[in-house]
């Protein structure tokens, strides 16, 4: 029998609302299906496959793509792209790592503000966003040039010869990544430092807790949420990134993002490029696990 229910003030039934909670989910699913899952199994399908004569993609079964993904081609092993792998997953690190150092006391400096102006200081932490990408990049050419202060002080102190650019250079590589990625972590660690309570921070100060100890046992678990997503989103677009080592780390730089977009566009080897983002794929998913799985250590700790 099927029984009555009060939903919202609704009299229904439970039959009523599961066909009501299938038919919301129709979009969703079919939208995740259509735009994810079903790229997805094609992008592994044409990894299998081999590439023609003429850059096309020949339906043919084939290991030879994950064999190459791993090293081995015709003239035998070849550490070249679990180089170009870990360097990607290195600058991922050290971006995410830097980004959440300088995101602290920035998210605290515009939580202290009054509120009338804290808002202005959240518009100019976005307002990178209202440009794109690839002009921010050449901007940093500009700055980076010979005849700018950067350079030049540069110079005077023999880190690099007089009159020459700070790209392409991993430095440079690093300075776009970590300016194109800062506000990612600011933003959800600004809204966790916006209520943080701060009764706790003033009881470790009257145990007479260090500030390493004040940091660690009262700021950082009331902001691990914001500091989480703040994490996922600059690691996991970090690792793909291609337009910034591109455009400031040139051929001295190259990571899989860039690798990526060399077998897609200029080598026109989608069966390789396509391993290469299973490759890819696999590593963020490797790195979420080991990440999740830590922090579910400290949580029990």
């Amino acid at each position: 029998m099927n029984q009555l229910l009060v939903w919202y003030g609704e009299l229904t039934s439970r039959s009523a609302l599961t066909r009501r909670g299938l038919f919301q989910l129709i979009v969703p699913v079919l939208w995740l299906l259509l735009f994810l899952v079903l790229p997805s199994m094609l992008l592994v399908g044409v990894a299998f496959m081999q590439r023609g004569a003429y850059g096309e993609v020949v339906w043919s079964f084939s290991l030879e793509n994950l064999q190459r993904l791993l090293g081995y081609g015709l003239f035998g092993w070849s550490p070249d792209n679990m180089v170009i792998l870990a360097r990607s997953v290195w600058v991922a690190f050290v971006t995410t790592l830097v980004s959440v150092i300088l995101a602290y006391p920035l998210a605290f400096f515009i939580a202290s503000r009054p509120s009338r102006t804290r808002y202005l200081w959240l518009t100019l932490v976005i307002i990178p966003f209202w440009t794109n990408l690839v002009i921010r990049t050449y901007s940093w050419q500009l700055l980076l040039a010979p005849e700018l202060p950067p350079a030049r002080i540069a110079a005077f102190l023999h880190l690099v010869p007089p009159d020459s650019a700070l790209y392409p250079s991993s430095f440079a590589v690093y300075i776009g990544m970590i300016s194109a990625f800062l506000p990612f972590v600011v933003m959800p660690l600004y809204s966790s430092v916006e209520r943080l309570d701060w009764s706790l921070v003033e009881a470790a100060h009257d145990l007479y807790a260090g500030p390493a100890r004040v940091f660690s046992q009262s700021v950082l678990p009331q902001t691990l949420p914001g500091l989480v997503v703040g994490i996922i989103l600059t690691f996991i677009p970090a690792m793909g990134m291609f337009v910034i080592p591109d455009l400031l780390g040139g051929a001295k730089y190259l990571l899989v993002g860039n690798l990526i977009q060399q077998q897609f566009f200029s080598s026109r080897d989608w069966p390789f490029g396509a391993a290469l983002c299973i490759g890819l794929v696999l590593l963020t998913l490797l790195a979420l696990g080991i990440y999740r799985r830590q922090g579910r250590n400290v949580d029990l700790a």
